[in-house]
C-alpha cells in the first residue's frame, strides 16, 4: 500500500517511522511519502491560509497550495505505478472513523491524506478531487484538535495493522473490539498474563481452568459486561441473531431485555432498573 501525506508539519508524522507502522515501512509493506504543503506556495511568507469569505473567526486553508500539491503527488504516484487513490480528509465534521471503515480503507492500494489546520480547507478542494477519486472526510471523535495530523496517525495505524503480513499473528485482529465475527461488534473484555498473583490480585479462576468452552464463555460474558458499562449503544445496534441463549441470559442480568414488541429476535433495550447491582 502507498500512503501520501500532505501537511504543513512534516515533523508531526515522525511516529510513522516507529513501532508497527515503521516495521511495515522497513519491510516494504507500506510505501509512505510525507510532503510539506508549503513547498507549493509562491510568496515570501509561504502562505497557506487566508480570511474566510462571509467573515468569522480563524483562517481557511487556500485552494492554490492544496490543488498544486495534490496534483503533483497524484502525478508522481501514477508515474511510480500506484493506482486507485482515495483521499482522506480528517475533520471534526466528517463521518466517524470506525473499524468498518478501517477495513474498507485497508483494501485500497493507495491513500492520500490531507490533514487541515486552522478552520479547515476551502470546500472546493474536496469537491474538485471528488470528481477524480473517492473522498472520505473522517472524524476520530467528538472533539476538536489543533490539526488533522494526529488523526492521520490514528487512521494509518488502524489500517496498517489489517494489511496482510503486518501483524506477527494474522489472527490477532479477529477478536478486536468493534471487529465483526466472534465479538459481534462488542468491546473486548479484560486480559491477563503472568504472574498469577500480583499485589494480592488473582487471575480469574476460569482462565486457569484449561477448559476452552468455559474460557470462551467467560470472555464473551466479560465483553457483554464491558460493552454495557462503556458503550451500551453497541449492544443496541447489534444484530440480535448474534446473541445465543447464554448471551441473552447475561444481557438480562445486565439489565437488558428484548424490544417491547416481544419479537424473539428483537433488538435489546435497557430496562429502567439498569445494570445489575
Amino acid at each position: 500500500m502507498r500512503l501520501d501525506v500532505v501537511t504543513i508539519f512534516p515533523e508531526y508524522l515522525e511516529p510513522l517511522n516507529v513501532s508497527l507502522v515503521g516495521k511495515a515501512r522497513a519491510r516494504g509493506q507500506l510505501d509512505v511519502h510525507v510532503h510539506d504543503l508549503r513547498g507549493w506556495t509562491y510568496d515570501r511568507h509561504n502562505t497557506v491560509d487566508d480570511t474566510p469569505y462571509g467573515g468569522g473567526p480563524g483562517m481557511v486553508m487556500k485552494t492554490g497550495p492544496w490543488g498544486d500539491a495534490l496534483d503533483t503527488v497524484l502525478a508522481d504516484g501514477y508515474e511510480a505505478g500506484a493506482r486507485s487513490p482515495a483521499l482522506i480528509v480528517p475533520t471534526p465534521s466528517g463521518r466517524p472513523f470506525t473499524q468498518e471503515l478501517a477495513v474498507e480503507l485497508s483494501e485500497r492500494p493507495w491513500l492520500l491524506f490531507a490533514p487541515a489546520r486552522y478552520e479547515g480547507i476551502d470546500r472546493r478542494v474536496m469537491d474538485e478531487y471528488a470528481t477524480r477519486m473517492p473522498v472520505h472526510e473522517v472524524s476520530i471523535g467528538d472533539y476538536v484538535l489543533a490539526g488533522g495530523e494526529a488523526a492521520v496517525l490514528v487512521v494509518t495505524e488502524a489500517v496498517a495493522r489489517l494489511l496482510p503480513g503486518v501483524l506477527g499473528n494474522a489472527e490477532s485482529h479477529r477478536d478486536d473490539s468493534f471487529a465483526p465475527g466472534a465479538m459481534a461488534g462488542l468491546l473486548e473484555g479484560p486480559v491477563y498474563t503472568k504472574p498469577p498473583v500480583w499485589r494480592g490480585r488473582d487471575i480469574p479462576e476460569t482462565l486457569l481452568s484449561g477448559h476452552h468452552g468455559r474460557i470462551a464463555r467467560w470472555r464473551r460474558d466479560e465483553a457483554l459486561r464491558r460493552t454495557t458499562a462503556h458503550r451500551p449503544d453497541l449492544v443496541e445496534r447489534c444484530d440480535p441473531e448474534a446473541f445465543d441463549k447464554k448471551d441473552r441470559e447475561m444481557l438480562s442480568i445486565l439489565g437488558w431485555e428484548p424490544d417491547p414488541e416481544g419479537e424473539p429476535y428483537g433488538r435489546f433495550w435497557r430496562r429502567a432498573d439498569g445494570m445489575e447491582e
